[in-house]
């Protein structure tokens, strides 16, 4: 059995009376070579780091290449601002030019001609810069670029040391209490700078912070052709970094670009949405953007299952916006709205009366994404549709406000059930409300464009009619258009296909695009057509079978109610000149009732446009169309009156209720009795027509003191003077086809 043992108690010996000591001088001594020693080292760690820093050695080649590349596209970017300002303010001289010119009663200047070749010459570097790519489309840097790059860079360490140094020492001597402000902030920075340095280290070695560097998606892959950036190319994830049994969470809990990115791809995953990469992420007011990728089928599947992924957001209805790309097929931008896209859209901007072409592009609306929506409607004709609440009345407003300010245009409104272009009505020439009247407005403007047709040639113009303030173009406004009659309907059909070559073009509206509403399949005639709230079959008859697949979706568009707008004035478009088809959602500036007025009578005063007497005298030569001639039977007598007779300028702007033009007015005299006695003797014969010849004679008869001894070119004269114009064609007469004379009902309108 093993013995036990006592512990043995550890004796510690006592200390010393008078213990040894470090003398005091050699005290002091090691601990002023400790602080050497330290002070050298952390001297050495300064040099060492500042020299690298001065140096740029915190700065790789890749960092310096997308700071260069971003440079280089900001500066593009820059240049091509520069370039449409210069285009805006040579428009402006040119409009004034213009103006100036009309004033002088001419068409043109020297300086008119001077200015527009300014202008062309600007236009013509804007396309070259627009067929070289975008502004952010830039090569990646040469190395001269990355050496000239590194060297600015180091000298402007060195010029910001120096300039600070130097601002330092004047502070100092200006306020003597800055030094007592920079003692800790000298700690400070000593103690930052002194700490060892690593060489390459990810670390902020650097003595000031750097911005973050972008990620290296960024820069194009050098083996494509141009190596230019493209669109998507700044990638942030894809679906393989997905953490493994993540959820998808709200957008609501969003609030960086990665984590933006993480919430689309698991939403999509759980949706069975092929999406497999996020690229391009922007913060934006209303929401966030970005650019997706689909690695099997195409950008549709988004579309069809937005309703699905709204509910995995959390977002309203119609908070997922997908727009497919036509560059990339893979890819569409994808918009997750949770506020007002439009809210910080700019407003209506100010047009002085005749500061403008009809040829000239003008802003009207907004992209969701920011681009400005600008079209020229010169010779195009246009489809207008939208359900009852989608601001048809302020689109149209918007178009006409720019048409309006044209000093080469004039602007015609017809609505047979609204109020149409009511608040902008002072600016416009002609306002037709019934059957009559737009029937007349319709037929006068068919035949003036066959007329036109005829002069082109003969003034000069070449395949296409020129306007200027003495040959204006005309833009009629059709409001309501599936409520027109039957005859209507069939004038503007006919003007549609012959009016665009001489500027007489028609903006159509309608509150559907099917033929229950068009009557005709016209909507995939037009050249601009544009759809706002509506139906799903609306936006297939206007922008084809595969059009919301393609990511066409005004359906999805709510119209207004009294109390709430929502999406009237929302359109998607198609056919914009100058501008690539997307299915990208816009929204039309709307400006107040009272602006509206306050243009319409600045421009009223500035003074409205009418026809050119050109155009006017043509208009006699035109057969009409065979459906709007009266029918006679073999003896001549009327079997059926003309449905619409076709008036003069006069005459129409009466019909009309417009204002006469200036000295137009038929006062007493020989010109006015001679029309009055006209009816009179055709009231008598009970006939609505006659041959010259023949009411000459019947003049005679009525009123031989007056007429007896009057001649056959004396009467036209006077019938010319009244405003009756020249003899027209009055259709078949007994036996003869096409005799020339004067209409009772044209003679009437004088008086």
């Amino acid at each position: 059995m093993a013995t036990r043992t006592e512990p043995v108690e550890q004796q510690i010996p006592p200390m010393p009376t008078d213990p040894p000591t470090i003398p005091r001088k050699q005290r002091i001594g090691t601990v002023k070579l400790q602080a050497k020693a330290a002070y050298g080292e952390q001297k050495q760690n300064v040099r060492q780091r500042l020299a690298a820093w001065f140096a740029t050695a915190d700065i790789n080649d890749q960092k310096l290449a997308e700071q260069v590349v971003d440079n280089k596209r900001r500066q593009a970017q820059r240049q091509d601002d520069e370039l449409l300002r210069q285009v805006g303010r040579v428009n402006s001289r040119l409009a004034q030019a213009r103006i100036d010119a009309a004033r002088r009663g001419g068409e043109t200047s020297p300086q008119v001609e001077r200015i527009k070749g300014e202008l062309a010459a600007l236009q013509a570097r804007v396309e070259t810069r627009a067929a070289e790519g975008p502004a952010v489309a830039v090569t990646p840097p040469t190395n001269r670029e990355l050496d000239r790059a590194r060297w600015t860079k180091k000298a402007t360490r060195v010029a910001a040391v120096l300039a600070g140094g130097y601002g330092y020492l004047h502070g100092i001597a200006v306020e003597p209490a800055l030094l007592l402000l920079s003692v800790p902030a000298g700690g400070f920075g000593w103690w930052f700078l002194s700490r060892p340095h690593v060489e390459d280290s990810t670390e902020a070695g650097a003595p000031f912070p750097q911005a973050p560097a972008l990620p290296a998606t960024f820069l194009a892959d050098p083996t494509q052709a141009g190596g230019a950036m493209s669109v998507g190319s700044h990638v942030v994830m894809n679906v393989e970094q997905l953490a493994e049994g993540a959820k998808p969470f709200p957008l609501r809990n969003v609030s960086t670009p990665q984590q933006l990115a993480e919430c689309v791809l698991l939403a999509a995953r759980a949706e069975g949405v092929p999406i497999v990469e996020v690229a391009d992420v922007q913060r934006q007011p209303w929401g966030w953007q970005c650019v997706v990728r689909v690695d099997e089928g195409t950008p549709e599947t988004i579309i069809a299952k937005s309703g699905a992924l709204e509910t995995k957001f959390d977002l309203p209805t119609n908070g997922v916006r997908p727009q497919p790309l036509r560059a990339r097929r893979a890819c569409a931008i994808l918009r997750l709205v949770d506020g007002d896209p439009f809210a910080t859209a700019p407003g209506l901007p100010y047009r002085a009366p005749k500061s403008m072409s009809i040829t000239d592009r003008f802003r009207i609306g907004t992209s969701v994404g920011g681009d400005p929506l600008e079209l020229s409607l010169a010779g195009v004709m246009g489809l207008w549709v939208a359900a009852s609440g989608g601001g048809k009345t302020g689109i149209l407003q918007g178009l006409a406000e720019g048409t309006t300010a044209c000093y080469d245009n004039i602007t015609i409104d017809c609505d047979p059930h609204g109020d149409g272009l009511e608040d902008l009505g002072d600016a416009v020439r002609i306002t037709a409300r019934s059957n009559e009247q737009i029937e007349a407005v319709l037929l006068f403007f068919l035949v003036m464009s066959k007329a036109r047709a005829r002069l082109r040639a003969k003034l000069g113009m070449g395949k296409k009619w020129k306007p200027s303030a003495s040959h204006p173009a005309v833009t009629i406004f059709i409001d309501e258009f599936p409520k027109l009659s039957d005859l209507a309907k069939l004038l503007a059909f006919d003007l549609l296909l012959v009016g665009r070559k001489e500027l007489i073009e028609v903006q159509y509206a309608s509150q559907g695009g099917t033929t229950r509403y068009l009557g005709e399949n016209i909507a995939q005639m037009m050249a601009l057509k544009a759809v706002g709230p509506c139906k799903v079959g609306d936006t297939r008859a206007v922008f084809g079978d595969d059009s919301v697949r393609e990511g066409y979706l005004p359906h999805k568009l709510s119209p207004a109610t009294d109390t709430d707008p929502k999406d009237a004035g929302h359109i998607f478009i198609q056919g914009v000149p100058g501008m690539a088809d997307e299915p990208i959602e816009y929204a039309v500036h709307e400006a107040p009732s009272d602006v509206l007025r306050k243009l319409a009578a600045e421009r009223l005063e500035a003074g409205l446009l009418d026809p050119d007497q050109d155009s006017l005298d043509g208009m006699r030569n035109v057969d009409l169309p065979e459906y709007v001639e009266a029918e006679f039977d073999k003896n001549g007598e009327l079997k059926k009156q003309a449905p619409v007779s076709l008036l003069t300028w006069e005459q129409l702007l009466r019909l009309c209720d417009a204002e006469p033009p200036a000295g137009s007015e038929l006062t007493d005299g020989p010109a006015r009795a001679a029309v009055e006695d006209s009816v009179a003797a055709m009231e008598k014969a009970g006939v609505d027509r006659m041959k010259t010849e023949v009411l000459l004679s019947a003049l005679q008869d009525f009123d031989p003191e007056t007429y007896g001894d009057l001649g056959l070119d004396e009467f036209k004269a006077l019938m010319k003077e009244s405003g009756a114009g020249a003899p027209l064609t009055l259709g078949q007469i007994g036996e003869e086809k096409n005799p020339r004379g004067f209409k009772r009902d044209r003679l009437r309108h004088l008086l």
